[in-house]
């Protein structure tokens, strides 16, 4: 008999498909858009096939525990999205203000530098 070829990509569980891979996939979709250069983007950050990236974009099927933390860490709306459906928004509210509080100091060291003397 003959082995079965080819990659194995996870569904999630049944209860939580559409919920976990939906929103994924629209926080993938929101960032890096639906096209081909997408796909390759996710498999650069994840190390994925090329068809378990668009599944992911598509929405059908959803990463595993270690996918998910390096889109998390690569992307800031799949953090987003992580998050919200943790329910810790607190969190995300704490990641905004860590964002433009370094977005601040950027631009009072821009600011600084342009001031004559």
């Amino acid at each position: 008999m003959v082995p079965k070829k080819g990659t194995v990509v996870r569904n999630c569980p049944a209860n939580n498909r559409f919920d976990c891979s939906r929103t994924i996939a629209d926080a993938l979709n929101g960032e890096l858009g639906t096209g081909a250069q997408a796909a390759k983007t996710i498999m650069r950050w994840t190390g994925v096939s090329g068809r378990a990236a668009k599944y992911w974009l598509a929405g059908s099927r959803c990463p595993n525990g270690w996918q998910l933390i390096l889109l998390a860490r690569n992307s800031d709306a799949v953090l987003r999205a992580f998050l919200s459906m943790a329910n810790r928004d607190l969190f995300e509210v704490s990641l905004e203000l860590a964002a433009a509080q370094s977005t601040l100091a950027r631009a009072s060291a821009m600011l600084d530098s342009l001031r004559p003397e």
